[in-house]
């Protein structure tokens, strides 16, 4: 049998049902797993190691008895640690929250628990998941699965590696501005910001202006799909996910066909901004992916798209008015670069705010207006393979030789885009770089259709050939 470690929920749900698979020994598999690669990649905060086995053997136990099984009975899996986990504690990877412990789970997380999954252990975030890089003062670095000398990417860095290095199938992810898509493209694996109110997310506080998303994080599409079908659904506390039209997304995430017909607008940066050599060929080489499948392959003109002015006024404001008590009290327990950028929101009025969120829904409907013409647009999710593991937010970096000012806005231009409109997006794997490390294509359908989304995305990964394992 394949190693564990490889295979992906789907699978792994098969052979418990079928009795080859004790939860028990798959739990044990994990736990060594993480035992074994934490002190190298450093992607939790939290492991459940006894609360995780006493719940497999539950899990055995159930199967034995012929109770009713969930959907993920026995599967492991993940939470970001700035998700609410009941009785496991809750960092969001600050020291000043260390020992934080919520009373309730956040709907994603009750509504895998509900269907048998169990909980491994709490990933790694930057504090207030507030950068693309996986550090914090509670527990220093997340490396990059690929090469240790490289970032995880970020927020959810600790989620993309703990998938990426095989330790659970199915990680909880939050997606603010690409906090998802980013390491997901940085290590390899499938990353998804769905449409908003398709997951409920019930630690917002801005319900009505919300650009946050909670997320899935696996390794390949049917486990994406698996996953929203599970988190998904109305919550009475959320307004977007009331009444929202519900969908299979599981079915769709394993369709096997092409694309014939389908018409695809594709664009390889914002105008101003660049690609690195390595990104454009692979890129390019998943757009003959796509022609081959029987897309429809037209350029869309990408002028007035760079987005991170109008996303960072939005964003800082909202962490301002959330965080800078916080630094006022207690600034020595942060971080510089979160203090920095919690404090340059100071400069930003009402009125700027206002005007974002303007422009915010101008987007909105320029964007709905490439739909016109377009079933897919696809885009790189990241510019370039994940930067130095040392890199900070406000340091210039390399692409091709050149540096560039501007990590936000040059390195991920095209994630921040689809958290301001709502629009679904999904990055995966799209080739290896001369680095060795993983690039990723981000597909984005019409507002509203994640299944359709799902289902191109299940057919471009079925034609394309596996990018390979970590070296863990």
């Amino acid at each position: 049998m394949t190693a564990l470690h490889l295979l992906p929920a789907t699978d792994l749900i098969t052979l418990i049902r079928s009795k080859k698979l004790s939860p028990v020994e798959l739990m044990q598999a994990c736990l060594d797993r993480a035992a074994e690669l934490q002190p190298i990649l450093n992607c939790f905060i939290t492991l459940c190691g006894e609360q995780a086995m006493a719940q497999a053997r539950q899990a055995e136990q159930a199967m034995m008895d012929g109770a009713p099984l969930g959907l993920l009975h026995g599967i492991p899996y993940t939470v970001k640690d700035l998700v609410h986990t009941a009785g496991v504690r809750t960092t969001f990877g600050t020291t000043l929250y260390k020992d934080n412990v919520p009373a309730e789970d956040a709907p994603a997380v009750a509504r895998l628990k509900a269907e048998g999954a169990i909980l491994l252990g709490k990933t790694t975030t930057p504090e207030f998941g507030s950068q693309p890089f996986t550090r914090s003062p509670l527990f220093g670095q997340t490396c990059n699965a690929w090469d240790t000398r490289r970032t995880s990417g970020g927020s959810s860095g600790g989620a993309a590696v703990a998938t990426a290095a095989g330790i659970t199938p199915l990680a909880i992810a939050t997606d603010g501005g690409g906090s998802t898509r980013i390491p997901a493209a940085c290590n390899g694996v499938v990353g998804i910001k769905q449409s908003n109110g398709v997951v409920p997310h019930s630690q917002a506080l801005d319900l009505f202006g919300n650009q946050t998303y909670v997320t899935p994080m696996t390794r390949t599409v049917a486990d994406t799909g698996l996953m929203l079908q599970v988190m998904c659904g109305d919550y009475a506390l959320d307004p977007w996910s009331i009444g929202l039209k519900r969908a299979d997304y599981a079915a769709a995430a394993r369709y096997q066909g092409d694309l014939s017909g389908k018409r695809v607008r594709y664009c390889h940066a914002p105008q101003g901004r660049e690609v690195s050599a390595d990104v454009r060929e692979t890129f390019d080489a998943a757009l003959q992916t796509l022609a081959g499948l029987g897309a429809m392959l037209e350029p869309f003109d990408a002028e007035d798209f760079i987005v991170e002015p109008i996303w960072r006024i939005i964003n800082h404001t909202v962490w301002r008015s959330r965080f800078l008590s916080l630094i006022e009290q207690h600034g020595d327990t942060f971080s510089a670069t979160f203090r920095r950028q919690i404090l340059s929101a100071g400069e930003f009025s009402a009125v700027a705010y206002q005007e974002a969120m303007f422009t915010r829904s101008m987007l909105f409907k320029r964007m709905q207006g490439l739909f016109d013409g377009a079933d897919l647009l696809v885009t790189p999710t990241i510019t370039r393979t994940a930067l130095p593991l040392d890199t900070d937010l406000f340091d210039p970096f390399e692409m091709d030789g050149k540096l560039y000012e501007g990590i936000r806005t040059h390195w991920y231009p095209w994630t921040m885009l689809f958290n301001m409109t709502g629009h679904p997006a999904i990055t995966l794997p799209c080739g290896q770089a001369r680095d060795g490390l993983p690039t990723g294509i981000q597909f984005v359908t019409r507002y509203g259709s994640d299944d359709e989304l799902l289902r191109n995305a299940s057919v471009f990964e079925s034609a394309t050939e596996t990018i390979g394992q970590p070296v863990f």
